[in-house]
């Protein structure tokens, strides 16, 4: 019977080895820089009553983090908190966003939120990030 040996080259074994060290890392400012495209996104789309009132304060990234369930990396952007509306009542930002993105009963719907998710955008940023890492040929 026939017998093959083959060896890859120890440069390609260490760059393998370096990205498996670094790739929470490279993840991590994936999903980061996807989620900052999101949050321009939303800012651009955002309906004119909001730009100037309080709940744009409530429009956060969060930090990157790792969820224990399935180890996946992740990086959210919403409105988050509580703000004061013009008549100084503490409002819940989430609600209030989401009465703008479905609406209700006697409120028309106005989606900003939907239309700033925009999957080829997000993943060309991430896509950005990624090229700084792998080695180029």
């Amino acid at each position: 019977m026939a017998r093959f040996d083959e060896e890859l080259p120890n440069d390609l074994i260490k760059m393998f080895q370096d990205l498996d060290d670094d790739s929470e890392k490279i993840l991590g400012e994936m999903t980061k820089a996807g989620a900052e495209k999101v949050y321009k996104n939303i800012i651009n789309n955002i309906p004119g009553s909001f730009k100037n009132s309080n709940i744009m304060k409530c429009l956060k990234i969060t930090r990157v983090y790792k969820t224990p369930s399935d180890d996946g990396i992740n990086t959210k952007v919403g409105f988050y908190g509580y703000f004061k509306n013009k008549r100084g009542v503490e409002t819940p930002a989430p609600l209030v966003a989401n009465v703008f993105e479905y609406g209700t009963s006697k409120q028309k719907k106005k989606p900003f939120l939907r239309k700033s998710f925009k999957k080829s955008e997000i993943e060309a940023e991430m896509e950005k990030v990624q090229d700084k890492y792998l080695p180029k040929e």
